[in-house]
């Protein structure tokens, strides 16, 4: 019998990252700075009652064009590489598939972000993960973005759990992802799913997970106080099952939190197995 699968999914800034990715390099680029140029996307999102996700990547294209940046492919991979990580985040991946690995587990590590794609494929982490659900942009023959791809918010986020859920990996899939398949012939139950994410615009995936049988995870900025209370305001509002501080480093919280959950999910796992098992023998008895 192959391992059960375990999917940990992440959102990226504020989770992986101390800050918004943009901020690190692509902002200053532009001649802005941060508080500009999330102020100039409020702004234009109030003003046309649109999506802020949307507008911030129109503003990404706008501001870049006029400040003769590049806008292909390859720039925005550039600029992830300027990213930088919480402690311990690049070690994080390979403690904990090694872990899973003794237990009898197979781990699978997703991103799950309203930040840019091309951006979070230049970060050195980006192979780590079986997939990265995020924005990213459109691009014409000559490898320039023209138009968003894929709009990312904290509603259809949720859309990708469903997809890890059911194995459906293309973005572009609406048929599969809609049809019925019984819970235990899915791939990933969200029973073995675990959440991270740091503030509001995770609230609908840490709480589905956690309602459907999986644990989420709010995760702050160490030593800021503001970061924490948030985040401990979902443990109190029954959001999330753990509050920790955003250092992934062996032997600190969030590496306790993680490792307990896995040992209880493989548990649970042997559990089950050993009731279908005795079920199905009943079966077998009761048919001869």
């Amino acid at each position: 019998m192959k391992n059960p699968k375990v999917a940990l999914v992440y959102d990226f800034d504020g989770t992986l990252s101390p800050k918004n990715m943009q901020e690190f390099s692509f902002i200053e680029a532009l001649g802005m700075d941060s508080s500009q140029f999330w102020s100039k996307t409020e702004k234009l999102s109030k003003e046309q009652d649109a999506s802020g996700i949307l507008c911030y990547m129109k503003l990404m294209l706008e501001e870049a064009n006029h400040a003769g940046i590049s806008v292909k492919r390859d720039s925005f991979v550039k600029f992830g590489k300027t990213v930088e990580l919480y402690n311990g985040v690049k070690e994080w991946f390979s403690l904990i598939n090694e872990y899973g690995k003794k237990l009898g587990l197979e781990i699978e590590h997703y991103i799950n972000s309203s930040g840019l794609k091309e951006m979070i494929e230049g970060t050195p982490i980006a192979d780590e993960f079986k997939k990265i659900y995020a924005c990213s942009f459109l691009y014409d023959v000559n490898d320039v973005a023209i138009w968003p791809a894929v709009a990312v918010d904290f509603t259809n986020k949720t859309q990708f759990l469903f997809k890890i859920n059911k194995g459906i990996e293309e973005v572009s899939d609406n048929k599969r992802i809609n049809e019925y398949v019984p819970e235990d012939q899915r791939p990933i139950p969200f029973k073995r799913m675990i959440y991270f994410g740091d503030g509001e615009t995770d609230i609908p995936c840490m709480k589905m997970v956690k309602q459907n049988g999986g644990y989420s995870i709010a995760v702050y900025k160490p030593k800021d106080s503001k970061k924490r209370k948030t985040a401990e305001k979902l443990i109190l509002d029954n959001r999330v099952n753990f509050v920790c501080p955003a250092d992934y480093q062996e032997n600190q919280d969030v590496y306790k939190v993680v490792t307990t959950i896995l040992e209880k999910m493989k548990r649970d796992y042997d559990f089950d197995t050993l009731l279908n098992r005795h079920l199905e023998n009943a079966k077998k008895h009761n048919e001869n």
